[in-house]
């Protein structure tokens, strides 16, 4: 009995070390979290900026002047908007990355890293072209949709390398996306629900199982 059990043991040992080996184990929740509440903030910064209530609907009307032209100053402030998110995403992000990463004594940059960074990059990449596309053509409405769905893909397509929570996120956002594309005129309340609401019960849920 006593030579059953550790073979079970070592068997789990092995199949530990093959996961660590070819998945990208050291993200953090709490990195999940700030990400969503930096997208809340953003987004209730943004209905601020437009004086508009979170109940108006086409948004995205206020991105043209009465004349038809674009409104400089909305696209001015929602790039900085978006910027300050993702930056801060992004840092926080590293930050906790590198931090979990050390007390577990598990390299930060490797091949799987490299493998992860690749597969959601492209789907990134190929989203931000077809937003650029939709503004070029005025189509605005669909940027908010498109962005959700390509966020979606991104995750989904990196998940491989990486923890299965991801690839819930990832179809979650998809589905966000597909709606945000049939209820249009609420992109932006879509955008908090997407990037942020659900990027915080991501964040809870991996803390709770993974970090508690």
């Amino acid at each position: 009995m006593d030579t059953q059990q550790e073979h079970l043991e070592d068997i789990k040992q092995i199949r530990s070390l093959m996961e660590r080996s070819s998945k990208f184990l050291t993200l953090s929740g709490f990195s999940g979290i700030f990400a969503g509440v930096a997208a809340l903030i953003g987004v209730a910064a943004a209905y601020w900026h437009l004086n508009v209530a979170f109940t108006d609907k086409a948004f995205y009307q206020l991105a043209k002047t009465s004349i038809g032209k674009l409104n400089s100053d909305f696209y001015n402030f929602l790039l900085i908007d978006v910027s300050l998110v993702l930056v801060s995403s992004l840092v926080v992000s590293f930050i906790m990355t590198f931090k979990k990463a050390k007390q577990k004594k598990q390299p930060i940059w490797d091949a799987t890293a490299k493998r992860l960074l690749i597969n959601i990059l492209i789907p990134l990449f190929a989203g931000a072209a077809y937003c650029l596309i939709l503004l070029y053509h005025g189509l605005l409405a669909f940027i908010a949709p498109a962005t959700l769905l390509f966020y979606g893909l991104a995750l989904l397509n990196a998940s491989k390398y990486t923890l299965d929570y991801v690839r819930y996120l990832g179809i979650g956002q998809m589905l966000i996306g597909l709606f945000a594309a049939y209820f249009i005129e609420y992109g932006l309340l879509f955008w908090a629900l997407g990037f942020g609401v659900l990027h915080i019960v991501y964040g809870i849920v991996m803390y709770i199982k993974l970090e508690k």
